[in-house]
């Protein structure tokens, strides 16, 4: 299923697989725990997150960036390799992620329209894989402002986003909140792979 570019692949995890990737999700936040992070104005976000992989994705009063270390001092956790492979089987990409991002969004939470962009390189794809309540996904074009196309994503869907929609405007609009089993309290889990680093290769 294409959406204004980026590529949707429901149905990719089945559910056992999702609750085995929830176990290994778990144990990421045991290690890293999550955090609300704050915009450059100080405002907390919504989404409670945390990483894994090489850098983790931060935010705070300097800005968006990528960190080797979560804000308690700690290194990342390892990527898992359930996530490893999802990203071998569906990116397209020869390039291993060297983080992974995962927000989770509890009743009420939401992430508007934004741009990708704080990875070194655009040339390689962002991953995305949906688990728990269902989420109204927004996808723009590469311009703040012009047409967008919406789907439901349900948990275990993937979506790819690639090619001329790398920099697509997308965001998250709303979740149905206790519309899955997967999580015992409700809520969505968001994991998203992508290469970040400035050591990367762009891909041949």
């Amino acid at each position: 299923m294409d959406l204004n570019g980026v590529t949707i692949h429901p149905g990719a995890l089945d559910h056992a697989a999702q609750e085995a990737l929830v176990a290994d999700l778990r144990d990421v936040v045991s290690a890293a725990p999550l955090f609300h992070p704050e915009t450059s104005r100080g405002r907390k976000m919504s989404v409670r997150m945390t990483s894994a992989g090489a850098l983790g994705w931060v935010s705070d009063r300097r800005g968006y960036r990528y960190e080797p270390a979560h804000p308690s001092g700690v290194a990342w956790p390892p990527i898992p390799d359930r996530l490893l492979a999802l990203w071998d089987r569906l990116a397209d990409c020869a390039t291993p992620p060297d983080t992974c991002l995962i927000n989770f969004y509890g009743e009420g939470a939401r992430m508007g329209l934004h741009q990708d962009r704080d990875e070194a390189s655009f040339d390689f794809p962002v991953l995305s894989l949906s688990l728990g309540d269902d989420a109204l996904f927004r996808v723009g074009g590469t311009e703040r402002g012009g047409r967008t196309k919406s789907v439901w994503l349900s948990s275990g869907d993937v979506a790819v986003i690639g090619g001329d929609a790398r920099l697509a405007y997308h965001g998250i609009d709303r979740t149905r909140f206790g519309s899955s089993s997967l999580l015992p309290q409700g809520g969505r889990i968001n994991v998203t792979l992508r290469v970040a680093g400035v050591s990367a290769a762009p891909p041949s």
